[in-house]
């Protein structure tokens, strides 16, 4: 059978997204695994399944598959991708949008210059909700391979910890990002690593070593996880701008515990295509 999909990034982290609100798609870890590789396949960060709503005040369900296979609950760029994907393809008219992944309800706005302003929620902090197994504190502090290092943590629908670095550049993203995803006993659901250097109130550079992905050259629940730790940690103001290895996103956030993340950021289609498989 012949499976179409779409090709999308989003600040560099690609996609391959179906829809499935018009024709079954069945997630098996082989068709993720082909999708998703960049030699054999098509070749992507994630794979994202578009489906029917399946609650009330929904307007699509939303599934996210990493190149391992996993599911995760959260993605702030495919979200984007999402909104520039059903208008496309003739899904919804809509401008706002309200989509529902496994963990959260996000709702997007498609702006007349062509980016997407996602509220990303609220983030949460207790160390139940990320989930981390350390007690709560606004900076964790635990013994690795590079020594003793600090990090926040929180969640924005997936867990993410933030190591403040002096340089992205040099940072040891994939040693240290394996290394921490691979310490259950501190993240019993593994983790997303941000490394985040602070340029000042309004400006930061980021990197992130992904569950299930590795390096992406954009993480957009990453972006927002370290505009939420960098504002508690007295770094950023209520906006500011973050520098990836993809592009930038913008990323608004009053400190309020019950407020909602925003981002904002490019939405791009790279090509339409089909590939062969056999359910």
């Amino acid at each position: 059978m012949k499976l179409s999909f779409t090709k999308m990034h989003g600040a560099g982290n690609d996609f391959v997204v179906i829809d499935a609100t018009r024709e079954r798609f069945r997630p098996t870890p082989e068709l993720l695994a082909r999708l998703s590789d960049r030699r054999y396949g098509v070749g992507c960060d994630q794979v994202l399944v578009i489906e029917s709503p399946s609650s009330p005040g929904i307007d699509f369900d939303y599934r996210i598959f990493n190149a391992d296979g996993s599911e995760v609950g959260q993605c702030g760029n495919g979200t984007r991708a999402l909104a520039r994907f059903v208008a496309e393809h003739g899904l919804s008219d809509k401008r706002r949008l309200r989509v529902q992944t496994s963990t959260a309800t996000m709702e997007l706005q498609r702006l007349d210059d062509g980016q997407v302003r996602v509220d990303m929620g609220a983030p949460r902090w207790t160390p139940g909700q990320i989930p981390l197994a350390l007690p709560a504190a606004d900076r964790y502090r635990i013994d690795t391979s590079f020594g003793a290092i600090e990090f926040g943590a929180v969640s924005v629908g997936n867990p993410h910890a933030l190591i403040r670095v002096d340089d992205v550049d040099t940072a040891p993203v994939e040693v240290l990002g394996r290394e921490l995803q691979s310490r259950r006993d501190v993240f019993p659901e593994s983790v997303n690593v941000g490394f985040l250097q602070i340029v000042d109130a309004q400006l930061g550079r980021l990197r992130v070593w992904e569950r299930g992905s590795g390096e992406t050259l954009a993480c957009g629940s990453g972006a927002c996880a370290a505009a939420a730790v960098g504002h508690r940690w007295g770094g950023f103001g209520e906006r500011v701008k973050l520098q990836l290895r993809g592009g930038e996103l913008m990323l608004e956030w009053s400190g309020s515990e019950q407020a909602s993340i925003f981002m904002t950021g490019p939405a791009e289609t790279v090509f339409n295509g089909e590939i062969e498989w056999q359910q």
